[in-house]
């Protein structure tokens, strides 16, 4: 049978023209004999029944097929020049303001060429002119449009050229530029009125592109915003059931990090003016967490002063983190992010994500809201971990504290008078007795209780000094100097407390004094016991708010850096910190050790109040 009457085209299966590019399919009524009749070329008189018919709805078919937007206008530009037979083809998207193009997709250029021209175009010229006029637009010569800029250097010539606007939901949406007719004709009427027609099928196939596209963003968005919220839920979980601050953190850096798919997340966590290292989760290097870092110039720092974000991949914020914090420890990062930790307006450190692992390195907008939101929640409960650390320490010393006043008041009542008694005792009838062995013996059993009642006066005083409670810090330090003293070690004390100097009217706080004491006891102990000194200095002053604290030895010194089996310069830092004061050890071998502490003053009459 003939197709359209024309015996001379060849019939061919009905298969055989789909995916030719340079093809026409005109589908025939729907009978048995139906077939598709391939057209290689077709002159002007044959042209409007196949691309302005239903030829433009095949072509529109591949288009309708992809709901991915990009992929939908790449599409569109592909199709339109293979159906006007265009060598070269552009879609220009509008912005906002639809007065310039915020986007330029070309097909028939190479991306080498692409490269060379330089910067995409942003509606000038012609193309400008279909801007201001959105309707079609045909010309013989694009160069001769008066509205013409010419093209860069490196454009590739083109002359005829079609152009009209692409409607998507009744508004503007972008424009097609088509141009270099094959054969070098002049782009047709007929030509025109297909891409018209096809213009409009496109515009609805943008306008379901962008609608899925949208619908596709606000479930990722809805899907993120339930992981932040499910991350949250985990961390109040935490809060519920568990109070041990660093299963806390580690917690955190591993809900976080899985949050933004980031390479990795590091915690820096605020200590006594620097920063540790107190948990990561993902690719960092071996024994990172547990580590020390500089907070001066370094990133946390930053952060924690202007409590906001910072992106790592900003220039002067790269600069830090590689000379100072984590670039200084082997942390790489390409991009990243630094959340302050933040409470009620207190910093608690950082939360450093790196490496975004899908669509990355570096972070969205959407990724910093989310991580935000995150630190808040990780923050208050890391706050609240850190108030239930320090009320247990707290607790955990104040019972200390009385079992050390209790046990000393039971030497002191019952041992040490059993002891005094006992002495007595056996002094009288010594004064008596005739010299002899049994006289001797006796004379010797009073002076080692002399020994044993002296010692156990001293450990009665190390316990819990009744100088200490009846006094005042002054007078108990200055015990602890003589007794420092009769162990070989010379002690100056310079103490200046308002209210032991008259400018106060009521004590500090009993945990304050004891603090103050057994800082001032431990390092005089350490002094005698390891530092093999000869010299040390006591100084005790006291400011409208801070009571500083300093003793300074010439002894043998001591690495900081290393690890130590006791517990004394732990409980010092600890005591220190419980009253958000700070304590800081200065030595080295052959240069003495210097121990500064600083604590808040706090009045009794303040903690009645």
């Amino acid at each position: 049978m003939a197709c359209g009457g024309a015996a001379a085209w060849p019939q061919v299966p009905a298969t055989a023209g789909r995916g030719l590019p340079a093809r026409v399919r005109i589908r025939a009524a729907r009978r048995p004999e139906s077939v598709i009749c391939a057209v290689p070329a077709m002159g002007e008189s044959e042209r409007p029944a196949v691309a302005g018919g239903l030829g433009v709805l095949d072509v529109a078919r591949d288009v309708l097929s992809d709901l991915d937007l990009d992929v939908v206008l790449e599409r569109v530009v592909e199709a339109a020049r293979e159906l006007s037979g265009a060598k070269y083809g552009a879609l220009g998207v509008l912005d906002r303001s639809r007065t310039e193009l915020e986007r330029f997709i070309t097909v028939g250029v190479d991306e080498l060429t692409r490269q060379r021209i330089g910067p995409l175009p942003t509606g000038k010229g012609v193309l400008g002119e279909l801007i201001e006029n959105p309707v079609p637009l045909r010309l013989a010569d694009v160069g001769a449009h008066p509205h013409s800029y010419g093209f860069p250097a490196e454009h590739p010539p083109m002359r005829t050229f079609l152009g009209l606007p692409v409607m998507v939901g009744g508004e503007p949406f972008g424009n097609l530029y088509l141009t270099d007719k094959a054969g070098e004709e002049e782009f047709s009427e007929d030509d025109e009125t297909a891409i018209v027609r096809f213009a409009d099928l496109a515009g609805v196939a943008i306008d379901h592109a962008r609608r899925y596209t949208r619908v596709e963003s606000q479930r990722a968005e809805l899907r993120r915003t339930v992981d932040a919220l499910d991350a949250t839920v985990q961390i109040a979980r935490a809060l519920g059931g568990e109070m041990d601050l660093d299963r806390i953190l580690g917690l955190v850096a591993k809900r976080g990090r899985a949050l933004v798919s980031a390479r990795a997340l590091v915690i820096e966590y605020e200590r006594t003016g620097g920063m540790m290292i107190a948990a990561a989760a993902g690719e960092v290097p071996e024994g990172l967490v547990g580590r020390h870092v500089d907070l001066h110039d370094s990133l946390a720092a930053a952060a924690l002063r202007t409590r906001r974000a910072l992106r790592v991949e900003d220039a002067p914020n790269r600069a830090r983190f590689e000379r100072h914090g984590l670039g200084t420890l082997g942390v790489n990062a390409d991009a990243g992010l630094v959340v302050p930790l933040l409470f009620r307006g207190q910093g608690h450190g950082v939360l450093v994500v790196v490496d975004r692992l899908t669509d990355g390195p570096a972070f969205t907008g959407e990724d910093q809201r989310l991580l935000e939101a995150f630190a808040a929640s990780a923050a208050t409960a890391i706050a609240t971990a850190e108030t239930v650390e320090a009320d247990r320490r707290r607790q955990t010393m104040a019972a200390a504290e009385q079992e050390r006043t209790r046990w000393a008041r039971e030497l002191h009542d019952e041992t040490l008078q059993s002891l005094a008694s006992l002495r007595i005792g056996l002094a009288a009838p010594l004064r008596r007795a005739s010299p002899g062995p049994l006289a001797d013996a006796v004379a010797e059993a009073v002076a080692q209780l002399d020994v044993d009642i002296g010692n156990l006066r001293s450990l009665i005083t190390e316990l819990r000094p009744a100088l200490l409670d009846d006094l005042g810090t002054q007078a108990a330090i200055g015990d602890l100097a003589d007794r420092a003293h009769s162990r070989g070690l010379e002690v100056e004390v310079k103490i200046d407390l308002a209210y032991e100097s008259g400018r106060a009217s009521d004590r500090h706080t009993s945990e304050l004094e004891t603090v103050i004491y057994r800082i001032v006891q431990e390092s005089l102990t350490n002094i005698s016991k390891h530092g093999q000194a000869h010299r040390a200095t006591v100084t005790v002053e006291e400011d409208e708010t801070t009571i500083r604290i300093t003793v300074q030895d010439d002894g043998r010194g001591f690495n900081t850096t290393a690890k130590s089996s006791g517990f004394g310069l732990l409980g010092m830092r600890e005591r220190a910190e419980l009253l958000d004061g700070t304590l800081e050890i200065q030595s080295a071998w052959g240069q003495g050790t210097t121990v500064r502490a600083a604590l808040p003053a706090q009045r009794r009459s303040a903690q009645a109040a």
